[in-house]
């Protein structure tokens, strides 16, 4: 390749995210300076939280500046090494946005610049190894702090995270009831992750299922989703229950301000607890809990599920199957194959 592809950020969206949002352009091809290392992309990962990175509001990260290459996490290859630790052809994990190379270097960037560990692919790195298997392990075991013979409850239960989450919950000895969209998602979540039940919100009724199916009541709900799910399972906690606030896809798309759950008083009742957190906070453990996850994964205790797009066109489009609900398990798009 002789040009380096971009998709930049050309104007901040209001309601739902578009083509319209992005422009496409070609730049040369960078090089790289003492120190550093030039990647080529392989798989891109899209997560919901690019969504918020888009706004012009204060976060956890700086929002993404007009003009400038979307923020994304990926798997690339080191096509040209200038530093001593990296070598033409290894494969990376770093945050290399919507193009299809980038000039990096240790530190740089929310992920930094870090080898894949032998037997790791990169749809695994990113996906169910990655930020979004990480969140799932330190958002359940740290807040959740899951005891076996507890019911967890999980919304968005069949994606990267909340897949994840169960399956954790489920190997702790923990009875597991999710929450998704679609006979095909249920069933998944059913049959090969081995949620004990699964309430569909597109056809049934969310609040009257969780009495059904928990009829002890919820000692952990981990909600990726917000909004009325998050209001009909704090009807349902028990007393001394966590609620981890993981993510509110519901509302990310929202064109006004989205009324909160009513029943918030449910938590002074219970005495729960409800809580928030930011998987990056937990950098210096993320190669310990990847290890511990590693294993599950190779014991078949822990299976995950990847719905991998192609085509460097198909980049924006890709972002908006999160907010379709059009993905089963982790969202990537694959731009090559390594060398």
């Amino acid at each position: 390749m002789n040009t380096n592809r971009q998709w930049t950020l050309a104007k901040r969206p209001f309601g739902v995210v578009g083509k319209e949002n992005f422009e496409y352009r070609e730049e040369p091809i960078p090089q790289p300076g003492e120190g550093e290392v030039l990647v080529r992309n392989l798989y891109l990962s899209f997560d919901p939280t690019q969504r918020g990175w888009m706004e012009d509001r204060e976060s956890y990260l700086p929002p993404v500046a007009i003009g400038e290459v979307m923020r994304a996490g990926s798997v690339g290859q080191v096509v040209e090494s200038r530093h001593p630790d990296f070598s033409a052809g290894d494969l990376v994990q770093t945050t290399g946005g919507w193009q299809d190379f980038l000039v990096t270097q240790p530190g740089a960037g929310p992920m930094g610049l870090s080898k894949l560990p032998p037997g790791v692919t990169p749809p695994m790195a990113l996906g169910v190894l990655g930020v979004t298997g990480l969140t799932a392990y330190f958002g359940l075991l740290d807040l959740g702090l899951p005891q076996a013979g507890e019911t967890v409850l999980v919304s968005g239960a069949a994606g990267a995270t909340g897949s994840v989450v169960g399956q954790i919950a489920r190997i702790k000895g923990c009875r597991v009831i999710g929450i998704a969209g679609g006979e095909e998602k249920c069933d998944w979540l059913r049959e090969v992750a081995q949620f004990d039940d699964v309430i569909d919100y597109k056809s049934e009724q969310v609040d009257a299922r969780i009495g059904e199916l928990c009829p002890d009541r919820v000692d952990i709900f981990f909600d990726n989703v917000g909004g009325e799910i998050l209001e009909a399972a704090l009807n349902h906690i028990n007393l001394h229950a966590r609620v981890v606030l993981c993510g509110g896809i519901s509302g990310y798309n929202a064109t006004e301000a989205q009324p909160g759950p009513s029943n918030l008083m449910n938590l002074v009742v219970m005495r729960a607890r409800m809580e928030g957190f930011i998987v990056l906070d937990y950098a210096e453990r993320f190669g310990a809990a990847a290890m511990e996850m590693l294993g599950w994964i190779n014991s078949g205790e822990l299976v995950h599920r990847e719905d991998i797009q192609e085509g460097f066109e198909n980049i924006p489009d890709t972002l908006n199957r999160l907010f379709t609900g059009k993905n089963i398990g982790k969202q990537l798009l694959k731009i090559a194959d390594p060398s």
